[in-house]
């Protein structure tokens, strides 16, 4: 395309040029804005489109998890806005940076009742961490800045920039001063305590008879896990993770004990690890909000041990344990805390550090002991740790693993070893919204379309997006789906049942061939009641490189190992 061809005519043509300065290189979007579409796509950014914007919006969180790069999802004003509400609500929770453009109504009908007209801006105040509207064309660099600015700075998140549909089409006005930066990129900033804070947590640390590191989904967000692997390493400390940390430490190293949180109940790997939280004197927590999941209902970390807590945010550092804070960006505090440990004396680490890999290696093996016959079962319908079983035998590879939320999660996070720090296991923790597995994984290919990616999804989070798969099919975006079907609700079911005794008529479907409705969006597929196919099905979906549909027939009965049906589990 020839340079007159990209002359800047339009707010949409600088708007575009703008996203092309950031390293936008794709738009999650539905045509609309169409001025700014048709204007990114003139200049070679490749629109993904998505065929509800719910689902967008999760395509693009996937997207900016796996990529590095800010997500950008764009969506008309009216109801596909509010549809967006969701999505970058989950973005908020979990630190993602997304820009989301959202069409707005021409400027002389605002207020007026014009068709589809809403309050965007009261729309995305409670979910977003920023939000303004493009008034003028003299602002439009100003404002395309702030905006990947404010998604990519301090705690990451998304934002929303409204553009009425008349400013679109006006012509561009020259900027006075014209911005070069590109801002594409997160974390946009590294920051880190003062020297005086970290050495006192080194010493600390130091001193400490039995640390434990507990790291959250913000060692992925900081690209922390080299970071927090030669720490573990260098200070022999034991880690565990979040849910949303899985993968920030090898699971096959010595001194990792695995996912915690509420993963608790019987035969799982914290019914047993625990006890070393239990032990802790000092509890180092690294990029988590404390939230309920993470810390099993705020009851886990032991009343008598010293906190200390790395976080980006200030706000997340005490909000529900009091704790030394260090306020700084997960890379380079864990850089730094790395620099002032090697001026302290770690004998006593080092001292320790058999013993507290032998009590480790002994968690492992009584999970793996415990879990055995449910891994190798031959039963119909199939037990879900049969399948974790044949995925991960494929983990080794460069292979991404994303999950729906429910079940199919907890599945992932507590049956599946990371291989290595740094592994991805992508779950929508932040608000933890059904539907939006499929989603997440063909944001997660569209960012490393040469690595594979596999979703598990149960079926009642399945039929939310089930019209994804046509997307996933016309976009070129080949995703394995593994989809858990047992026929119902399973977490509601069980948690109704724990609380009230009984569930409500909600919880059970009728039968769908999933199998079918992929076959009928032109994706693959194969049904599978004999785990004795699951082998050649997941070899098939990984290593032939196409899209792939895998159906699996399983037990209904089958529930992850959580502390809230422990008592439920250990009666039985």
């Amino acid at each position: 395309m020839t340079q007159s061809a990209l002359t800047k005519t339009t707010v949409a043509d600088q708007i575009a040029d703008a996203l092309k300065r950031h390293g936008v290189e794709m738009i999650f979007a539905q045509s609309l804005p169409s001025a700014v579409i048709l204007a990114a796509e003139a200049r070679g950014i490749r629109q993904i489109a998505y065929r509800q914007e719910n689902m967008g919006g999760a395509m693009s969180d996937g997207y900016a998890r796996l990529s590095g790069k800010v997500g950008v999802v764009a969506a008309q004003n009216g109801p596909a806005a509010a549809l967006l509400v969701a999505p970058l609500a989950e973005c908020l929770k979990a630190s993602i940076p997304v820009v989301a453009l959202v069409q707005d109504v021409e400027r002389d009908q605002t207020d007026r009742n014009a068709f589809q007209d809403f309050d965007q801006i009261a729309l995305f105040q409670s979910c977003t961490k920023w939000v303004r509207r493009l008034t003028v064309a003299e602002r439009v660099d100003d404002y395309i800045d702030a905006a990947f600015t404010a998604a990519t700075s301090g705690r990451c998140g998304p934002v929303a920039l409204l553009l009425p549909a008349d400013l679109l089409r006006s012509p561009a006005v020259k900027q006075g001063r014209p911005r070069e930066s590109c801002l594409g990129r997160w974390p946009l900033d590294h920051s880190r305590p003062s020297d005086i804070d970290l050495r006192r947590v080194a010493e600390q640390i130091a001193s400490a008879r039995s640390p434990v590191i507990v790291a959250g989904g913000g060692i992925h967000c900081s690209g922390a896990a080299e970071e927090l692997a030669r720490l573990q390493e260098e200070a022999s400390i034991a880690v565990f993770t979040t849910n949303m940390g899985k993968g920030a430490v090898s699971e096959r190293h010595p001194l990792s004990a695995g996912v915690l949180g509420a993963l608790v109940g019987p035969c799982s790997l914290g019914f047993y690890s625990r006890q070393l939280m239990e032990e802790a004197d000092l509890v180092l927590l690294v990029g988590t909000r404390t939230n309920q999941n993470g810390t099993d209902s705020w009851r886990q970390f032991p009343t008598t041990a010293s906190i200390v807590h790395i976080d980006i945010d200030p706000t997340e550092v005490g909000r529900n344990y009091e704790a030394t804070r260090l306020v700084g960006d997960a890379s380079g505090t864990l850089a730094a805390l790395r620099q002032a440990l090697s001026k302290s004396d770690l004998t006593q680490r080092m001292l320790s550090r058999p013993v507290v890999e032998a009590k480790i290696a002994t968690f492992w093996e009584q999970f793996e002991l415990a879990t055995e016959p449910r891994r190798t079962s031959p039963q119909s319908p199939i037990r879900p740790e049969r399948i974790m079983a044949g995925l991960e035998r494929f983990l080794e590879r460069d292979i991404t693993i994303v999950a729906d939320a429910s079940y199919s999660s907890m599945w992932i996070l507590g049956q599946l070893r990371a291989p290595r720090a740094g592994a991805r296991f992508i779950t929508p923790r932040g608000l933890a919204g059904l539907g939006w597995g499929l989603p997440l994984a063909l944001g997660a290919k569209a960012a490393h379309p040469d690595r594979p990616v596999v979703a598990v999804v149960g079926d009642g989070g399945f039929a939310h997006s089930w019209a994804e798969l046509e997307t996933m099919v016309r976009m070129d975006l080949p995703v394995t789906i593994i989809v858990l079907n047992n026929g119902i609700l399973g977490f509601q079911r069980d948690a109704e049942t724990v609380k009230f005794g009984n569930y409500t008529s909600a919880c059970h479907f009728s039968a769908v061939d999933h199998a079918g409705i992929a076959k009928a969006c032109g994706c693959p597929s194969v049904r599978v009641d004999d785990p004795a196919e699951l082998p050649s099905a997941l070899r098939r979906g990984i290593e032939d490189g196409g899209p792939l549909l895998i159906e699996v027939m399983t037990d209904p009965n089958a529930h992850p190992p959580l502390s809230l049906f422990a008592e439920m589990d250990e009666a039985a």
